[in-house]
């Protein structure tokens, strides 16, 4: 089967080179166009280290795209991390049409962002779908879906990187097996049930010590590492990358104002929230991720200081 690899980053390099370990006909990879002046794609580089021809089409819309795709009479194209939108009618170009991975468990957290929001809005489980793309965004028919679940020390970068990321490139394989052998389903997705998000970016990430440490908890685990959950101190953005949270057993009695530094140490700086306190551990400020303690005794903060 005369397979294209279409796709970016880490995750789509990582499918390729498991299609080609095991003996794939891959005829030819697309990778999204890199902006000026970056490094070349991961995904770009293992394609030219492996002698495939590589295309970079800034739009799907262009007739020459069109008639260059079919030249190479694909009979499938496997879809590892694509941003760009391809239309219905390219992604049949190929025989058996066009798979793709997307991280949650569809139609749940359709977008850009789907292992960021499970983490943030609590949820004990996740997973991977691999689907056939149509129009819509994360709407097509579900070829197979794999779980995970999401423990309270999770964070985005284990979830992703620990289990969604192997198993995606895994459940690729699979999903090919299943196509060649004609046994591939497309199972419609339940609209009722369909919930989408927009991008994880900044602006939700900011951090409110007057909420719940629940809600802040979550918050902080499901932007690590991007986009960094943050708050504000003596004007400086602070990213928080890692903190312990510090349940009060009676709320009205934790002492301190919201958002005030109760304690500052080696091994971390306490902060006040609704219903308790945080103990901050790994931050971010104007360098690279240090302990909050060696960032707190560059930066002078001191009991009493009060985040924003």
């Amino acid at each position: 089967m005369r397979i294209v690899v279409h796709g970016q980053q880490a995750f789509g390099k990582a499918v390729l080179e498991a299609l080609l370990k095991r003996g794939e006909n891959v005829i030819a990879v697309y990778v999204a166009p890199e902006k000026p002046g970056a490094k070349a794609d991961p995904l770009k580089e293992a394609a030219l280290a492996a002698g495939l021809p590589v295309h970079q089409p800034e739009s799907y819309k262009k007739p020459e795209v069109w008639a260059e795709f079919k030249a190479l009479k694909p009979d499938l194209q496997v879809m590892a991390f694509v941003t760009l939108f391809v239309p219905e009618d390219f992604l049949n170009i190929p025989t058996h049409g066009s798979i793709q991975y997307h991280p949650s468990l569809l139609p749940a957290y359709r977008g850009a962002s789907a292992i960021n929001w499970p983490i943030i809005k609590g949820e004990k489980e996740t997973g991977l779908s691999i689907f056939w793309p149509d129009n819509g965004l994360d709407t097509g028919d579900v070829l197979m879906q794999k779980k995970t679940p999401i423990s309270d020390k999770d964070t985005l970068g284990t979830v992703y990187f620990d289990r969604l990321f192997p198993m995606g490139v895994e459940a690729m394989l699979e999903s090919v097996d299943l196509v060649k052998a004609g046994k591939a389903p497309r199972i419609k997705q339940d609209e009722s049930k369909a919930t989408y998000e927009g991008r994880c970016g900044p602006d939700n990430a900011r951090v409110d010590f007057g909420k719940p440490w629940e809600q802040i908890d979550r918050l902080i685990r499901g932007c690590n590492p991007a986009p960094g959950a943050w708050a504000t101190i003596n004007g400086v953005k602070l990213k928080i990358f890692e903190a312990t949270p510090m349940p009060a057993r009676n709320p009205k009695g934790i002492g301190g104002k919201i958002g005030e530094v109760v304690a500052v140490a080696s091994d971390g700086v306490t902060v006040v929230c609704a219903d308790g306190r945080f103990k901050l551990t790994r931050v971010q400020a104007d360098a690279g991720k240090v302990a909050a303690g060696e960032w707190a005794a560059a930066a002078g903060i001191e009991k009493g200081a009060r985040f924003s």
